[in-house]
């Protein structure tokens, strides 16, 4: 009898386990078939490496990248091939944040019930980004031969509508990396990070508006030069007694210096928090870039770093956001790169505090950089000029917001923001009222 009750509590515990092992198994394969199924040794989407099913479209519907038992097939002629060689990843798979990579399971079109639909003869499943190809393409036509970057994003909506980054290579060739000139292979918005410049003085005021008092009421005046513990900081030019308005639109180092001290380190190690630019960003399982800053020393060097140089360097995606938020009263939604793929929204500003740095950054083009340079736009916008260390060499930055759209450019060694960098924000934003 004891060897009965002993041979039925073994059978139990067998089956238990087996039963265990089986609900472990649905859970792996529900969490990771994917993952499996577009694994490069399965011959039923795959032929010597490349996929052989699914394709990738743009917002409207513009074939980009298809596949086939040939192999890749990469939409238009040579530059419109090189305009979306970051977005969609090389023939190689050497891009980690092309959408041929990322995106592979949706490609394959994996069911955890039937399999791969390419088994059954199916042409995989279709990727539809929330890209404009046109718009992309006119954003890389417009960087022309600088290295940098152009993004836009919907608020609204979270659709990344343009992603271009330069120097890129022709995805399709298979020899390219022999050629290839540096920073080719990674897309600069989602994957870099750079020292921001004047860019960084609206996360300045934004602190400055909700922490220090009477900032209507409050001026600067500027000789050109500030002297503070540690050193001094400079401007370009003597902008004499300026407003608050005034000195984000003369782009005031000495006005910047000084609010950064009387804001403190730990308030701007707040904000940066708080606006979430020292974090990364999952689009749609790509991981950006976090930012990261250093507010520590002595005076002078607090100043530089609230005037956006020193040690500070951002995520062109992360600025665009808080852009976004800034434009979007205070919230503004989750990035994505596939159409209608937001995961929500996130609020990184007070609608109050939005509502004045919309006000400002307007003030901005009105005052400085000039309404008839943007015809038609109602932008608001902030431009830099960086300097990348010690070396003499200056990005030109501009991001702002029109309509509902929020932009970013950087062009790479490129000088003055407002006239380098500011004429493609403006060609890129006509495109897409126009379309």
């Amino acid at each position: 009898m004891r060897k009965l009750e002993n041979r039925a509590m073994l059978c139990l515990l067998l089956v238990i386990f087996m039963v265990a092992g089986l609900i472990y198994f649905v859970f792996r394969l529900e969490l990771k078939g994917g993952e499996w199924a577009s694994f490069y040794a399965n011959e039923h989407v795959f032929r010597k490496g490349s996929l052989k099913v699914g394709r990738i479209v743009d917002r409207n519907g513009t074939t980009l990248l298809s596949y086939d038992s040939d192999g890749a097939h990469y939409a238009g002629e040579f530059f419109e091939r090189k305009a979306m060689s970051t977005v969609l990843g090389d023939v190689n798979n050497s891009i980690s944040t092309g959408a041929n990579v990322v995106f592979r399971p949706r490609l394959v079109r994996y069911n955890p019930l039937t399999g791969t639909e390419g088994f059954f003869g199916s042409k995989g499943g279709t990727v539809k980004l929330a890209i404009d190809k046109e718009i992309n393409d006119k954003a890389y036509a417009a960087l022309g031969n600088h290295y940098g970057l152009v993004s836009v994003y919907n608020y609204r909506t979270g659709d990344i509508v343009c992603l271009a980054s330069t120097p890129t290579v022709d995805p399709a060739d298979v020899g390219a990396a022999e050629t290839a000139q540096e920073g080719a292979y990674i897309n600069k918005v989602f994957s870099a990070k750079f020292t921001p410049g004047s860019t960084f003085k609206v996360l300045t005021t934004l602190a400055a508006i909700e922490n220090l008092p009477k900032m209507e009421k409050w001026t600067f005046e500027c000789s050109g030069r500030i002297e503070l513990d540690g050193g001094a900081v400079t401007c370009p030019s003597i902008h004499g007694k300026q407003d608050f308005y005034g000195v984000l639109a003369n782009s005031c180092n000495c006005a910047y210096a000084k609010l950064a001290n009387e804001l403190g380190a730990e308030k701007l190690e707040e904000y940066t928090k708080k606006t979430k630019l020292r974090e990364s960003y999952n689009i749609n399982g790509i991981e950006t870039m976090p930012g990261s800053f250093d507010f520590g020393g002595d005076a002078a060097s607090l100043g530089w770093a609230g005037v956006g140089q020193g040690k500070d360097e951002i995520n062109p995606l992360s600025m665009m956001v808080f852009m976004g938020a800034i434009a979007g009263d205070g919230e503004t939604a989750l990035p994505s790169i596939i159409k209608g793929g937001s995961t929500g929204s996130i609020r990184l500003v007070s609608s109050d505090s939005a509502k004045e740095l919309r006000s400002m950054l307007r003030n901005n083009v009105k005052d400085n950089y000039g309404e008839t340079n943007y015809p038609g736009l109602s932008l608001g916008a902030k431009s830099g000029t960086a300097q990348m260390g010690n070396r003499e060499v200056y990005n030109a930055w501009f991001f702002g917001f029109s309509g509902d759209y929020a932009i970013i450019v950087c062009v790479e060694n490129g000088g003055s923001g407002a006239r380098v960098a500011g004429p493609i924000a403006n060609e890129v934003l006509q495109a897409l009222t126009q379309g």
